[in-house]
């Protein structure tokens, strides 16, 4: 049976700032579309076009949980999370686009 990874990701326009968060199972092409501006509505209109966070799954439900619960938290909760696995919240997309 052929394996599926998806991903929780969160997108920025700086340390600290307006953060949006989302899943795909694409995680290379949805950073893109996000950098190039080619996704119309809060990350175009907010300029999110660094990726500072991402975790995968093997399974969407439990991607899609994940999506839910970390938009349900308080924005100093997903700046630690952020931090745990990017301190310096670098733009991971060198990391992700090899």
């Amino acid at each position: 049976m052929l394996t599926r990874t998806y991903f929780v990701y969160m997108m920025t326009n700086k340390k600290h700032g307006t953060l949006y968060t989302g899943v795909t199972n694409d995680l290379v092409k949805r950073v893109y579309q996000h950098r190039e501006g080619q996704v119309e509505g809060f990350t175009r209109k907010h300029d999110l076009k660094r990726l500072v966070w991402y975790e995968p799954f093997d399974d969407i439900e439990q991607a899609i949980a994940q999506e839910k619960r970390i938009k349900r938290w308080r924005r100093e909760w997903k700046f630690q999370l952020i931090e745990k696995q990017n301190p310096d919240g670098n733009d991971l997309w060198s990391e992700i686009n090899k």
